[in-house]
């Protein structure tokens, strides 16, 4: 099953950070998201562009998770050439993940 099957994320951007928030149509799906989506997965599925860590934090009290990504938007907004340079299109690459 696909991310985008039972969650929807938003991608902001500060420097060269990048967060991406996940959070499931269905609450009671909140579970399944913790267990399935690690950092570790999560660097596996988006490896080739975030270059540096990454943290999670669970916020169980809106069902949803936050993942702090450093080192991802090729040098930050204002330095990079990349067409993506807010990353705003690695939600949507978050959400082809497989759990």
């Amino acid at each position: 099953m696909k991310l985008y099957e039972i969650a929807h994320s938003r991608a902001g951007d500060k420097g060269n950070i990048s967060t991406l928030s996940l959070i499931p149509y269905d609450e009671s799906d909140f579970q399944k998201l913790c267990e399935k989506v690690t950092v570790k997965k999560v660097k596996e599925h988006l490896g080739k562009i975030v270059r540096g860590e990454i943290k999670r934090y669970e916020m169980p009290n809106i069902s949803s998770l936050l993942f702090v990504c450093q080192n991802a938007l090729a040098g930050g907004v204002t330095t990079s050439l990349a067409l993506d340079s807010h990353g705003k299109t690695l939600s949507s690459a978050l959400l082809e993940m497989e759990i």
